[in-house]
């Protein structure tokens, strides 16, 4: 058995290819461009890169953004990221054919955004419009749980005001 693949701290990684749903591929395949683990973004630049890859159906490589913001952000934001990152994941899990895990895991995400909801949390977070975000995590849940799929891509940006 090969050893397993290390980045220069020796810590494992999988150098593999990825499909454009995140999956491994065999070694002799091409894939898609994959995020790189240092990135390190603004919000509005995270929030940007996040949403373009959300709407182009690219939902594993949005939470792959998300996930590098949640990382390096201030603590009192983590939550906030975090349950981004988890919704990205369900909407994957979803595009998998996998829908349980696609419940589960926005509404993890739901769970996670909820206190930034709250009427001592300003409506409108680095930029992110939460009420709407928990909005279309609520409504996504229960279409799932009815048998239907995921219908509108979840938009994470608060609407500019005209």
């Amino acid at each position: 058995m090969a050893d397993r693949d290390r980045d220069a701290e020796g810590r494992p990684r999988n150098s593999r290819p990825r499909d454009g749903l995140g999956r491994p591929l065999p070694r002799d395949r091409h894939g898609v461009p994959v995020t790189p683990e240092d990135l390190n973004l603004t919000v509005p630049e995270t929030l940007e890169m996040a949403q373009d890859l959300l709407d182009r159906g690219r939902p594993f490589h949005a939470h792959e953004v998300l996930e590098a913001r949640w990382k390096s952000c201030p603590r009192a934001e983590r939550d906030l990221w975090q349950g981004l990152a988890q919704l990205a994941v369900g909407i994957t899990h979803q595009l998998r054919g996998n829908t349980t895990g696609a419940i589960t895991l926005i509404g993890r995400g739901a769970k996670y955004l909820r206190p930034y909801a709250s009427d001592a949390a300003p409506a409108h977070v680095d930029g992110v419009d939460v009420h709407q975000v928990l909005d279309w995590a609520d409504r996504t849940v229960a279409g799932l749980k009815a048998g239907q799929g995921i219908g509108a891509t979840v938009t994470l940006r608060q609407e500019a005001s005209s």
